[in-house]
Parts: C-alpha cells; structure tokens; sequence
C-alpha cells in the first residue's frame, strides 16, 4: 500500500513539473513573438514605411517560430501550431505583396492565436474541467 502511495505521489510531482515546464517555455516563445509581431505592427503603420526594416522584423519572426516549432509540437495540437505558420506565411505574403492593411489585419490575427494557444494550455481550473 505504501509502494503504491510514493509511485502515485511521484507520478503526480512529475506530471506537475513536466506541466510547469512546458508552460514556461510555451509562455517565452509566445511573450517573444508577440512583442515581435507588435513591433511588426507599429512599424507598418507609420506614415514613412521603412520596407527593409519591415522585411527583416517579418524574417527575424519567422526565424524565431521556425527555432520554436519543433520544440513547440511535443505539446501543443499541430492544429494549434498550423494555424501560428499559416498567418505567418500570410504576413510575409502581405509584405511582398505590399498590402499594409491586410498586412496589420493578419498581424492582429497572429497575436491572438498565439494569445489563445497561452491561455489554452495554461494550468488552472477552468482548464482541468
């Protein structure tokens, strides 16, 4: 009875661990790409566009998700992570294409997904039931 109690009791600590692990790193990826992608955002929509700098922010964002997103699909739905690469895909589409509206538009679509994969798998109770 005892031996069942510490395997159980181990089981549950690794799980919370492996849990607050995961959740951490979730948080860094989605805290650094979306303080890229608002950085993005404020500079296609100044007055006096800087293409280049815009390019480089779109392909240092890419960058990131690319180094995140193996890591990333260990624990979160590839449904979830499909949808991140989707949107990304169309920002840089909206830049070689020069359409800056759609291209805040697709901005603010990111953002949100990566806000939504965050508070999804976050560890509370709303989420446990």
């Amino acid at each position: 009875m005892l031996k069942e109690t510490i395997i159980c009791i181990g089981i549950v600590i690794a799980i919370i661990f492996g849990n607050n692990t995961t959740q951490d790193y979730t948080k860094e990826t989605i805290s650094e790409l979306s303080s890229g992608l608002m950085q993005l955002r404020e500079n296609a929509q100044q007055e006096n566009l800087q293409e280049e700098k815009i390019k480089k922010d779109a392909e240092k964002i890419y960058e990131q998700w690319e180094k995140r997103h193996e890591k990333l699909a260990y624990f979160i739905e590839h449904d979830e992570l499909e949808k991140v690469e989707t949107e990304l895909i169309t920002i840089k589409s909206d830049i070689e294409t020069e359409d800056y509206e759609e291209l805040i538009s697709s901005i603010d679509k990111s953002a949100f997904i990566l806000k939504h994969i965050e508070d999804k798998y976050a560890f509370n109770l709303e989420n446990i039931f």
